[in-house]
């Protein structure tokens, strides 16, 4: 097959991928991605064993086994550009020879599960022990649109059923929504809220936040909050969601979020003691990839 160049596949001076600073052999096929570089450590004081441990800016990576099952735990940084990294250099990893720099006959398909942290956008989903899974994922930063193919992943019914019903402007980013995995949903997400997540291109005006500027949509937050479509409402905002599923069909991966709920929109609540909730989340997701 082709070689792909230099300038395309970036790769470190010991033949790792250049912002992972990851070989092939340091990486398991079930991937737990978190945001926050020190949750990664959290994440792996689980594991039986450690075997990899490789950082490099806010990307961290431990490796090891969890009930003798293989493990990487991978933080990602914030925002859908970090995921766009992290996303397509985990699949060069396992689907590209980075020493002849062909891509594989044989693609592989990875199992991965992001654990991070949300705001609620439904008054009913308290603060706390809540847990939301993301059945679709709502994409307001436009990062899917840059790839060919992107169409065949997109729903597109529900994503023109968004825009009309939110009168959304077009002087901002084009929506789109992909679905999860099913495979992963129906082995993780049971006891969990499940809807849509709604991915954000920044924390404060993509989110409906507002401090010395204004909001170029004034009615966003509450037009989000109020749309359904078939049943499916929109639960929590975040900031990487609708990247990751979106790249994960289009390379063949499974993807699911599941977050745990730090504030409510509606109820204007917040807790930044969820320390405890998310260590639940944590053990409950592995025993439940190991079962």
């Amino acid at each position: 097959m082709d070689r792909i160049p230099e300038s395309q596949l970036v790769l470190a001076n010991d033949g790792s991928v250049y912002h992972l600073r990851l070989h092939p052999h340091q990486i398991a096929k079930d991937i737990i991605l978190v945001g926050d570089p020190n949750r990664v450590a959290l994440v792996s004081s689980f594991f039986d064993e450690i075997e990899h441990q490789v950082s490099n800016r806010e990307l961290v990576t431990h490796t090891g086994f969890y009930k003798g099952k293989h493990f990487s735990a991978v933080s990602t940084g914030m925002g859908t550009d970090n995921i766009d990294i992290v996303i397509n250099e985990l699949d060069a990893l396992v689907n590209i020879d980075l020493k002849t720099r062909a891509v594989n006959k044989n693609l592989k398909s990875l199992n991965l599960i992001r654990l991070g942290t949300s705001g609620a956008l439904q008054p009913d989903i308290a603060v706390g022990d809540s847990f939301v899974a993301g059945q679709f994922a709502l994409g307001l930063d436009g990062l899917l649109h840059f790839y060919d193919g992107a169409d065949s992943v997109i729903e597109e019914d529900f994503t023109k059923a968004f825009i009309a019903d939110t009168h959304w402007p077009e002087n901002l980013p084009s929506p789109y929504i992909v679905r999860a995995s099913a495979t992963l949903l129906k082995k993780l997400a049971d006891g969990c809220y499940q809807g849509i997540t709604a991915t954000s291109p920044g924390f404060y005006a993509p989110q409906g936040r507002s401090l010395r500027l204004k909001l170029a949509k004034q009615d966003m937050n509450e037009q989000i909050e109020n749309f359904t479509y078939k049943q499916n409402r929109i639960t929590n905002f975040e900031m990487e969601s609708s990247a990751l599923y979106g790249l994960s069909r289009l390379m063949g991966h499974n993807a699911l979020t599941i977050c745990v709920i730090i504030a409510n929109r509606v109820t204007e609540k917040f807790s930044d003691d969820y320390q405890p909730f998310m260590k639940k989340l944590i053990q409950q997701t592995l025993d439940r990839l190991v079962g």
